[in-house]
């Protein structure tokens, strides 16, 4: 079994012999620290485990076991932000239990995790208490060796990590205290890093194409696919974690992957993308089965709080949490058994390989100013179409399917200029919004399609249990309302967002 801690901290070195001699200064008085208890020494013995290139240190992610200390056991450190990082805890084994190496398959995949570094720590812990004894903030002071095959590297570093509930300005506090002492934040983010760097096995750092260097619309194109990849594997492990947003947030990496194969048709050759956005159409798929549960069962849960109490007949909340704990946990498995199949691996490599050799056709070596307008206005055409289609048909199920349609080439026309805008500017940037506006509209009328569905399968469950279904029934006219206003209001929003000067500006 493993367990998370979220991470807040700062890490200092000394940046003279003398200031090393002289130890840690006293924070006593410093934002609000009233006491310095001494908690003695603890020795750290600690394996870092990687594959032979590296690719979880090029990533900021450290994967150790670690014995000695209240923690022993195995350790994976994910970065969230400068400073910020998630350790998820399991227990001390001889092998990496499966919940931690589940959480590194993504960047891992077929290599091999093997021994990279092992760092062994004197450390003499401190606890830095405010004047009611609350625990502010935990200092350690780690003499460390490092050891990577026949070369050893020697340092001293100083630590700094927030307890729970600290305000991170006191990390501020403390930084302004040791500088005058002759400690500086450390430029290494972690102990591995910088065993790393002194043992002189500095990571490859992943590449990252920029677009700058030729202007040309192939550049600006695959820098952005790169940013996607790069969501699809940084979301694996927050998915498998089920961190709040990270499925919806995987689901749009893909979307965004496949709506580029299509939107810059002239720049790649579709003959090699259109087998890959056919398996992140696949990817999606099994994402969006665990999402959209989840989002219906926070909207219906709203919508059930906001009924006056009178309107809520029976046990309609434990009707609904029966219902999204059953459709939920058959959700859940399909979403972890799609990240841990074979196929996701194969085009998490698919993708890297890709960009490493991309199918670039003509379009590539265009000014990304010339080529990439001419690729957002197709799809901006294309909209344009099937919104106009839609209008024209009468309210019902023909007009659902049209609305829906609609909806999917207004987030493709979207991702288009949000893609371009690197290159672009304000003008993509404007025409961006304005098609997310559209697709948000757009969507409500969907999600109201898809609402009503799901209500009406609550309500013959709570018939069938001998439960009023009233409720159900109420909140199901609240939908065909919903829809009825996204219909009202498109084709004012709609004239909106097709200004002309909006897809002039692009050039």
């Amino acid at each position: 079994m493993a367990d998370t801690k979220r991470e807040i901290e700062r890490k200092f070195e000394f940046t003279k012999p003398k200031a090393e001699r002289r130890g840690v200064p006293d924070l006593t008085g410093t934002a609000g620290i009233a006491a310095v208890h001494d908690q003695g020494t603890a020795d750290l013995d600690a394996v870092y485990y990687d594959t032979p290139d590296h690719r979880l240190a090029a990533d900021g992610l450290t994967l150790r076991r670690r014995t000695g200390g209240e923690d022993a056991g195995w350790h994976l450190k994910l970065p969230v932000a400068p400073g910020v990082r998630d350790e998820v805890r399991a227990a001390l084994s001889d092998t990496l239990p499966r919940s931690l190496a589940a959480l590194v398959r993504s960047r891992v995949r077929d290599a091999p995790l093997e021994p990279r570094v092992r760092l062994l720590s004197s450390r003499r812990i401190s606890h830095l208490l405010a004047a009611d004894g609350t625990l502010l903030a935990e200092l350690s002071t780690d003499s460390v060796t490092a050891e990577r095959e026949d070369t050893t590297a020697a340092w001293t570093e100083v630590e700094v990590e927030l307890a729970d509930d600290t305000d991170p300005a006191l990390l501020d506090a403390v930084e302004k205290t040791f500088g005058k002492a002759g400690l500086k934040v450390s430029d290494a983010p972690s102990k591995l890093a910088r065993a790393l760097a002194e043992t002189g096995t500095e990571p490859p750092a992943r590449p990252r194409p920029d677009p700058g260097d030729d202007g040309t619309a192939g550049a600006y194109v695959l820098a952005y696919l790169r940013e996607q990849v790069d969501a699809l594997i940084t979301y694996d492990p927050a998915v498998r974690r089920d961190e709040p947003d990270s499925v919806h947030q995987m689901r749009v990496a893909a979307r965004r992957l496949r709506s580029a194969f299509k939107t810059y048709r002239k720049v790649l050759d579709r003959d090699v993308t259109d087998p890959i956005g056919e398996e992140l159409r696949r990817l999606g798929r099994e994402l969006g089965v665990d999402r959209d549960q989840e989002v219906l069962h926070e909207h219906f849960l709203t919508a059930l709080t906001g009924l006056p109490r009178t309107l809520v007949s029976g046990p309609a909340r434990r009707r609904l949490r029966t219902w999204n704990k059953t459709r939920r946990s058959g959700s859940r498995r399909q979403t972890l058994a799609a990240l841990d199949d074979g196929r996701h691996l194969a085009l998490l490599d698919t993708l890297e390989g890709l960009l490493a050799d991309p199918p670039l056709k003509s379009g590539a070596g265009k000014p990304a100013a010339k080529a990439l307008p001419e690729a957002v206005l197709h799809d901006y055409g294309r909209l344009a179409a099937r919104v106009d289609h839609a209008l024209s048909l009468d309210p019902g199920e023909e007009r659902d399917h049209a609305l829906h349609d609609a909806r999917k080439a207004a987030k493709r026309a979207r991702y288009a200029a949000e893609a371009a805008e690197p290159a672009l500017g304000k003008p993509a940037r404007k025409l961006a919004k304005a098609m997310k506006s559209v697709q948000s509209l757009l969507g409500e009328h969907q999600d109201s399609v898809v609402a009503r569905t799901a209500l009406l399968d609550l309500a013959h469950q709570a018939h069938g249990a001998g439960e009023p279904s009233f409720s159900w029934g109420l909140l199901h006219g609240r939908e065909e309302a919903r829809a009825e206003r996204a219909e009202r209001d498109l084709p004012e929003l709609w004239a909106e967002a097709s200004d002309p000067a909006l897809r002039a500006a692009l050039g």
